[in-house]
């Protein structure tokens, strides 16, 4: 069986995030969505995604073909389903497909095929239909990642430098992690140290909160669940439920909270977003799928940024902000509440990012990981910076 991640007509409700992504590659919880259903699948996926990504999250098409929708989080009720599908059926919930079984043929006529079996599930699953879903979501997801990566597991050994609150088999560390002199608070939801991740001496932590592989906690960082944050993400500072995707830094002070970061941005010291109105309404936020701001039904809703932006010091943003691909942002004042990619300036004067500048601070970043800005990444960059400017044309 060869197994597809597609990304349903709702992606455009992932944006700016899913710009340089498929919507598999989104971490909610501790994992992705494809690792988790590489996880339960036992097998690797390949993925149906915008054709400016295809080089680099290639298609693999085969005889028979069990297209699943990447926005929808696993479970072994919905799992099990999954694979009972026979050739021409489909899996579906209300308007979202789930899952359909095709051959190499009827692949190419997808989305738009029609003659297929449908089978209405009554599993109960998660899915992210909106940015704000992630931070949103994350508490249930990040406490399901934990137990599928753990169960029948032994946790190494936390020092006893360290003070826990709750149980301390709610607390997991893989080899190589570093945590001294910490406060874990157990009570509230799991916490997950990844391997070769570093929690320095001081910071304080109530689950459910997980670090990836080689992320750093800097000193006296204050985390409140659910927070994820990603591979060699490195945080300091206040931070309250916001995922990291991966790469990204927040070293210094300043409050981040609700919000959801992409990979290779870089927070600046004292930068703050608000995630609650003075009013206590409802937030609304940019939908590049509706261009406009839509409601989100939440009271607190931080911000969205997208990969490779940047703040300098002291910058500010307000509630329910989102912040394009390859931003450069910082002076005095709160924000936009939205920043299209490409933009370069303070909310005095606002400009556009030189392409090159992109490449020269996009090369910089990631030789400092040993990760090449290679021509895939140009190619996928440039897509973007030609489709941004034409609409600001």
């Amino acid at each position: 069986m060869n197994y597809i991640l597609f990304d349903d007509d709702r992606r455009t409700n992932l944006l700016p995030l899913v710009f340089t992504r498929p919507v598999a590659d989104i971490r909610i919880g501790i994992l992705t969505l494809r690792e988790k259903w590489e996880w339960y699948l036992g097998e690797k996926t390949s993925t149906l995604t915008e054709k400016y990504l295809s080089k680099k999250f290639p298609l693999k098409k085969e005889n028979d073909n069990l297209l699943i929708n990447a926005s929808v989080l696993p479970n072994t009720s919905l799992l099990k389903q999954v694979r009972q599908l026979k050739p021409g059926e489909k899996l579906v919930r209300d308007d979202i497909i789930i899952a359909l079984r095709l051959d190499g043929d009827s692949l190419d006529s997808f989305p738009s095929l029609k003659d297929t079996h449908e089978t209405e599930t009554d599993v109960d699953f998660l899915t992210i239909k909106n940015t704000w879903d992630i931070f949103a979501k994350n508490d249930r997801a990040l406490r399901d990642d934990f137990n599928l990566i753990t169960r029948g597991r032994k946790s190494q050994p936390l020092s006893k430098t360290n003070f826990v609150k709750g149980n301390p088999e709610n607390i997991f560390m893989e080899e190589g992690a570093d945590v001294e002199y910490a406060f874990l608070n157990a009570e509230t939801g799991p916490v997950y140290i990844g391997k070769n991740a570093v929690v320095m001496e001081g910071s304080k932590v109530r689950g459910p909160f997980a670090m990836c592989e080689n992320a750093q906690l800097k000193l006296d960082a204050k985390i409140y669940g659910a927070t994820t944050l990603g591979p060699y993400v490195k945080v300091g500072g206040e931070v309250n439920n916001t995922v990291f995707f991966g790469f990204s830094n927040k070293a210094h002070d300043g409050f981040l909270g609700n919000a959801v970061i992409g990979e290779w941005c870089n927070i600046g010291a004292d930068t703050n977003n608000s995630n609650l109105k003075n009013t206590y309404d409802f937030v609304r936020i940019w939908s590049y799928s509706e261009k406009t701001f839509v409601q989100t039904n939440l009271q607190f809703c931080g911000m969205i940024m997208g990969d490779h932006s940047k703040t300098g010091i002291n910058t500010m943003f307000n509630t329910g902000t989102v912040v394009g691909v390859s931003c450069n942002l910082y002076g005095p004042g709160f924000q936009r509440n939205f920043i299209p990619s490409f933009s370069w300036g303070s909310p005095l004067k606002m400009t556009s990012y030189k392409l090159a500048k992109v490449f020269d601070v996009a090369t910089a970043v990631m030789k400092r990981r040993n990760i090449e800005f290679d021509a895939v990444e140009k190619e996928i960059l440039t897509h973007l910076y030609n489709e941004t400017i034409k609409l600001t044309i």
